[in-house]
């Protein structure tokens, strides 16, 4: 599954993927979740600022930067406490707004 977003150069943006309601089984926790820019020499433009602690199995990220007219792909990967692992993206497309 991926998403398309619009984001200004300057924007300071979060973003979310709710693992709850498609992926998660009944009681299942997120464990481990971690965030990647595609393409890799991107992460010079884009870049994460923060990642917030998980609640109610929905992963977010801020994110600032990107060059306008470039597209980036945002990944995250996840692992749960019943040893599953999945990633879903992103894709983000700068803008000036």
């Amino acid at each position: 599954m991926t998403e398309l977003f619009l984001k200004d150069p300057v924007a300071v943006i979060d973003y979310v993927i709710d693992w709850s309601a498609s992926y998660l089984l009944s009681g299942e926790q997120i464990t481990g979740s971690d965030w990647v820019i595609s393409p890799a020499a991107a992460v010079q433009d884009l870049s994460v600022e923060s990642i917030p602690p998980i609640v109610s199995g929905v992963a977010t990220v801020f994110v600032v930067g990107g060059v306008a007219g470039r597209i980036y792909q945002l990944t995250n990967r996840i692992t749960t406490d019943q040893g599953r692992t999945d990633e879903r993206s992103i894709t983000i497309r700068v803008e000036e707004k």
